[in-house]
């Protein structure tokens, strides 16, 4: 189901085209949004280890900061190598061979994990709230979107836990020979800020079903989602050590990288910590490892598509979660017979954004993740107009917001070389693109070191499939964006990373294949 068809206040959508808006009334599971707690308590802030709360070793805290204000919300323990140490050590203890753990059923395994979704559902409205004040996302982008994702992809995982298994094969001779899919063992999985519910869930999912144990590290500026996820894992019941959650810096994502006694990473963030990570896995016991990283990926509106539709679902492509999405629609290719159009009114569309304290039902925008973010996004647009791209909406700090919000910015002229077309943003800045022909524009769109996602817009469905198997991208959307499923695998080419979240192939992140061959006895004759 389309991200987009989720969010579905009113109030928020009011300049979307009437198209669009058609299609998210339509969506039979929409909820309204409740009164959200603008304020919620605080109630978890330590480091999760053996289903108990810990201070960390060194003493350390760091602040939560609410990206809304720039005030600090609350004092987070800091997880150090020390604490990385204990945490390994409790996950190791749970997957011995004969631990509550590993003697569980399968099917046990599932109910645990359909519980701990069945306990989200109850304190929906909580944990979206705790999530907008920490992420700063639209509140109802957290209700409608993040928690009830994170809640079925759960649901979804929790279904396979006893339909993981192997295969019998006909061997040659007087053998039996059979498959066992098994957990790989302790699993250290590092998660972004930009989607800190849902991102913890792919990773918790998938993981949890076939039998391994885990050290969640959750990115230090959005922290309070995990640590409330932890609670409610063992309020659940999940055995002591299954999960720990352990708060950091990038010191604590090393240790954790470089553990011998880790089995696997998952990591989803940038490329540059990726090859990081994937250097440390390396160095030490050669761990399995799965990288889900960053993105430009190319969005092809060709001349015959829906012009109203293209440039709204395009705008949503771009600036939905504040353009803080690895596979946001960053380059916008557009056919040269529509290209003026397309721009003047996509910049229209932006100048409507609205933006602000996002627990407010009217606003579509809230702030960047942090300070850096911000002006790095900031120092990337004025980059954009020094190097001759054309400014035609946004482009600065809107001065009457107290937090960290840069103004829907949209660029036209851009060219592939400029260096707003090849890096990462990861803000709310649109830059369109002009093209004349399908080879030109595949070629073009394919020049980058990413291949996360990609997107065509068109009513010919040839030209479509000839464009989609052009693409180097792990998902191509057609008259379609940010279309995301726990059934679906997700995962890019390239420097966008390796593996894929979501669907069966996730199940193979965390499995290993033991081939079982037994000699038959002979009857004798």
């Amino acid at each position: 189901m389309a991200l987009v068809n989720l969010i579905k206040n009113p109030l928020a959508l009011r300049a979307q085209s009437k198209l669009l808006a058609g299609a998210i009334n339509s969506v039979a599971n929409f909820a309204s949004l409740p009164q959200p707690n603008t304020n919620p308590e605080i109630l978890y802030t330590g480091i999760f280890i053996n289903n108990e709360w810990h201070r960390s070793k060194s003493g350390k805290t760091f602040p939560s900061v609410n990206p809304t204000t720039a005030q600090n919300i609350a004092e987070i323990q800091c997880a150090g190598k020390e604490d990385i140490d204990i945490a390994v050590q409790a996950a190791r203890n749970a997957f011995k061979l004969g631990s509550p753990w590993r003697r569980m059923d399968a099917s046990r395994r599932g109910e645990l994990i359909y519980r701990l979704a069945d306990l989200m559902e109850r304190d929906r409205t909580y944990l979206a709230s705790l999530e907008t004040l920490d992420n700063g996302k639209p509140f109802a982008m957290s209700y409608n979107a993040d928690v009830p994702m994170s809640i079925k992809s759960l649901r979804y995982y929790a279904g396979w836990a006893d339909k993981n298994h192997g295969q019998t094969i006909p061997l040659d001779g007087d053998y039996f020979a059979y498959t066992r899919h098994e957990p790989v063992g302790v699993c250290a999985q590092i998660i972004p800020w930009n989607f800190p519910l849902l991102m913890m869930a792919w990773k918790l999912g998938p993981a949890l079903a076939t039998g391994n144990t885990i050290v969640l590290k959750p990115a230090e500026q959005t922290s309070l989602t995990a640590l409330y996820m932890a609670q409610l894992l063992k309020e659940a019941g999940f055995p002591e050590g299954v999960v720990n959650v352990v708060p950091g810096f990038g010191d604590a994502g090393a240790a954790l990288s470089q553990h011998t006694d880790v089995d696997k990473v998952a990591f989803t963030g940038s490329t540059d910590v990726g090859k990081l990570i994937q250097q440390a896995s390396g160095a030490t016991n050669l761990k399995r490892v799965t990288l889900e990283l960053g993105g430009k990926s190319p969005n092809i509106i060709l001349s015959d598509s829906d012009m109203d539709y293209a440039v709204e679902t395009s705008h949503f492509g771009l600036f939905f979660n504040m353009g803080q999405c690895c596979c946001a629609g960053s380059r916008t290719f557009v056919e040269d017979k529509i290209y003026d159009e397309f721009v003047e009114r996509s910049a229209e569309r932006a100048k409507k954004r609205t933006m602000g304290n996002p627990f407010d039902a009217n606003i579509e925008q809230g702030p960047q993740i942090n300070a850096e973010q911000m002006h790095k996004i900031l120092g990337l647009i004025k980059t954009g107009k020094e190097q001759g791209a054309k400014l035609v909406a946004g482009g600065n700090r809107p001065e009457s917001l107290p937090g960290y919000f840069v103004e829907p910015t949209v660029f036209a002229d851009v060219q592939d070389d400029m260096t707003i077309a090849r890096e990462e943003i990861f803000g709310p800045v649109q830059q369109i693109i002009r093209f004349k022909k399908l080879d030109e524009v595949i070629e073009r769109a394919n020049k980058s070191d990413y291949g996360l996602a990609a997107a065509v817009f068109t009513k010919d469905i040839d030209k479509a499939n000839y464009i989609v198997q052009g693409l180097r991208a792990g998902t191509v959307w057609v008259n379609a964006y940010n279309v995301l499923s726990a059934q679906v695998p997700f995962g890019g080419y390239k420097m966008s990373g390796h593996g894929r979240e979501n669907g069966e192939y996730a199940l193979k992140n965390y499995t290993e294949v033991k081939s079982v061959i037994v000699k038959l006895a002979q009857k004798n004759s």
